[in-house]
């Protein structure tokens, strides 16, 4: 077995749920649903209502009522519809200078050995969120994607991404596989992933979530939950997350300059960095020793 001879796993990922970590509302509550014309309650407990008396998978029931809804009242939505519309999403305070401030960090701390990307993976449209402000951070989105005929009208999912599949994307980024089309199941030896869930911290804000904090935690990495800064019940919900040991810290949604939020994230890459400093180090010391990885 020859010996691999440069150090290769000094790369952190910042993975994020959507809706309700990075934006107050769902997606569709700017977008779509004002464009054709529906009051969110009275969607979402249409889709509910459905879902509990089919047994259906919610996200499948929401992406054909938005759909048929659209279809009921002749409003054309494509592709670049959708990502007009995402021009009307709001964010947390914060959040558009986020990602520049934590990447500067990174290269700071690091001395420009650590490189920092972030990924996005929501249940709600890639769509939409291929139009939002923030689309230029995102090393990768994985999110919920429409079929489109000739005419570049919306006709059924093409890709589903719910609460456990999130988990998948996890995979994905840890194997270095992030093509939607590339296998993840054949066996990868541990030092040959690019990104080990050592170096990864989840970032969400609820019960969806926690298929995702679990696996990322169970292996090894970190998982943060934000909730709502005016919400008590939103509260509860991460404290509980922190109780079941789901979630490293909790931290109110609120992603400005010196906040609690962006205190802890800093504390955990400063972990992260200190381990990657670490295994490199190792890994040299085993290279000098002529000992090959396994």
């Amino acid at each position: 077995m020859s010996a691999q001879k440069d150090f290769n796993r000094h790369t952190i990922a910042i993975v994020y749920d959507f809706d309700g970590t990075l934006s107050p509302q769902p997606m569709q509550e700017y977008t779509v649903l004002p464009k054709i014309g529906v009051p969110a309650k009275q969607f979402w407990q249409t889709v509910d209502r459905e879902k509990e008396a089919d047994q259906a998978e919610g996200m499948l029931v929401y992406m054909r009522h938005l759909l048929e809804e659209a279809e009921r009242k002749r409003i054309h939505i494509g592709r670049k519809d959708f990502a007009e519309m995402a021009r009307s999403i709001e964010y947390f305070a914060g959040v558009e200078t986020w990602f520049q401030r934590l990447n500067s960090f990174v290269r700071k701390a690091g001395r420009g050995q650590v490189r920092l990307r972030h990924y996005l993976i929501s249940a709600g449209l890639r769509e939409i969120l291929e139009g939002t402000s923030i689309r230029r951070h995102f090393e990768q989105i994985y999110a919920s994607e429409y079929h489109y005929d000739h005419h570049g009208v919306a006709t059924f999912p093409k890709v589903l991404i719910t609460d456990t599949t999130k988990t998948q994307y996890l995979f994905r980024i840890n194997k270095g596989r992030e093509r939607q089309t590339e296998s993840i199941n054949e066996h990868m030896p541990e030092y040959q992933r690019p990104i080990p869930f050592s170096n990864i911290i989840y970032i969400g804000d609820g019960h969806t979530d926690v298929p995702s904090m679990t696996v990322t935690r169970q292996n090894g990495g970190n998982a943060i939950a934000v909730y709502k800064p005016d919400s008590q019940r939103a509260l509860h919900v991460c404290r509980e997350l922190l109780q079941a040991r789901r979630a490293d810290f909790i931290a109110p949604a609120d992603y400005r300059h010196n906040g609690v939020l962006e205190k802890r994230t800093k504390l955990l890459l400063s972990a992260v960095m200190a381990n990657i400093a670490y295994e490199r180090e190792l890994f040299r010391c085993r290279v000098e020793n002529h000992i090959a990885e396994i």
